[in-house]
């Protein structure tokens, strides 16, 4: 019987125990938290005019930077987007001063150090794309407007950024892309020159005259708008078909997709037309079916 009183007396004094160390510690964060008070809000304060200052200073670089024209749009972005990083790099570092008074400079700069170790093991994948889109705008000689095609990715850049890029298909989707995956494999840029390159092959009966057929057809093709007056057309007969004489034809036309796939609708038919009114032949399959005994008719 006394053991059980002598337990019911020991709980309420637990319970009290707890429940002042509970308070003592909340008054003490409290108590620490009204203390550091002024140093948080001088810290806000110092992020709030780093925020501006990047902002001003990034409007007078960019402003200074479009005067020299022959300095490639991506290249000016990349300045921009580095100055900003730097600038609030510092602004950090002396709001993380402010908060906690006792961290001096190098203690600061070596935190930031370990930190930063830390981070970029546990987001390797991250600061790859991150140095990746860094090396894109500063070497790569494709800018935002460049249709380009890498491995099944095909289509607009629509814009660079740090981490990804981004690329819009001529059939509308828009294909986020990270910058690690452009700077790893080949990357075709179809528009890095105003001109491109096209062919198609023709056909031309074996019964027809191969040399007349190859001047209607360059006839054919220099009466097209969309074919490049610039660079010569190459009509070249490039081999014996199945059903027909090839010549391979060649032009030159605006590099876009769309221009592309115009030209060609435009050649295509300009050479159907010509053939047609000089009386050339375009063949067609023909196939001959030889048997090993003679056919047999029966009248109905």
């Amino acid at each position: 019987m006394a053991e059980s009183q002598e337990i019911e007396e020991s709980v309420p004094t637990n319970v009290k125990e707890v429940t002042d160390t509970l308070q003592d510690t909340v008054g003490s964060v409290w108590a620490t938290f009204i203390e550091r008070l002024p140093f948080i809000v001088a810290g806000i304060v110092v992020l709030i005019a780093t925020a501006i200052v990047v902002s001003i200073f990034t409007r007078l670089l960019n402003k200074f930077l479009r005067r020299n024209e022959s300095m490639r749009d991506s290249l000016r972005d990349l300045l921009g987007r580095l100055a900003s990083i730097a600038l609030w790099f510092v602004g950090l570092t002396i709001a993380a001063i402010v908060v906690f008074p006792g961290i001096d400079l190098a203690k600061a700069l070596g935190g930031l150090g370990l930190l930063s170790v830390a981070v970029g093991l546990a987001f390797q994948d991250i600061f790859e794309n991150f140095f990746a889109g860094i090396l894109l705008l500063w070497r790569f000689p494709f800018e935002k407007g460049d249709f380009i095609e890498c491995g099944d990715v095909e289509g607009k850049v629509a814009d660079i950024q740090i981490r990804m890029t981004l690329i819009r298909k001529s059939t509308g989707e828009l294909i986020i892309v990270p910058n690690s995956y452009l700077f790893k494999n080949p990357v075709e840029v179809l528009t890095d020159k105003p001109l491109r390159r096209v062919h198609i092959t023709a056909g031309v009966g074996y019964g027809e005259d191969v040399a007349a057929s190859t001047r209607v057809i360059i006839d054919a093709l220099e009466s097209c708008e969309s074919v490049s007056t610039r660079k010569p057309v190459e009509v070249y007969p490039s081999g014996f078909g199945a059903s027909s004489v090839d010549i391979d034809v060649a032009w030159w036309t605006d590099s876009k997709p769309g221009d592309v796939r115009r030209s060609k609708g435009e050649v295509i038919t300009s050479i159907k037309v010509a053939l047609d009114e000089a009386g050339i032949e375009i063949p067609f399959p023909y196939r001959t079916l030889t048997f090993s005994e003679p056919l047999k008719f029966e009248r109905s």
